[in-house]
């Protein structure tokens, strides 16, 4: 396996994504996607958009709230995080339906967990 593979899952594969049991699954792939869209896209990112006229603040607002929400897993995460919750956040601009962006983060966390698997 190329270095750069190695060295990649050594940084994103930690905790719960390395052995996840059943109450890791519920909350990475059902309790975190919903509650966090829906404080960060449907709260945050909403009421900004309402409040202003330039579109980027939103969107780049509420990809650093969705980073700092993840720090308690440590500052790597939380940078990890940050281009997921950049699309994230393009996507509510977009369509503003935050439902569609815990889908989308559900699909991101499944992705992770199974790359963290191989």
């Amino acid at each position: 396996m190329p270095p750069i593979v190695l060295l990649s899952q050594h940084l994103v594969c930690t905790g719960q994504l390395v052995a996840p049991d059943a109450a890791a699954l519920a909350r990475l792939l059902l309790l975190a996607p919903v509650l966090e869209e829906w404080v960060v896209r449907a709260g945050l990112q909403e009421w900004l958009i309402r409040r202003t006229a330039f579109a980027l603040l939103p969107v780049g607002l509420s990809a650093a709230a969705f980073a700092l929400l993840h720090v308690g897993s440590g500052w790597h995460a939380a940078g990890l995080v940050l281009a997921p919750g950049l699309a994230l956040a393009l996507l509510y601009q977009r369509g503003r339906d935050w439902r569609w962006c815990a889908l989308a983060h559900c699909g991101m966390n499944a992705l992770a967990l199974g790359g963290c698997a191989l």
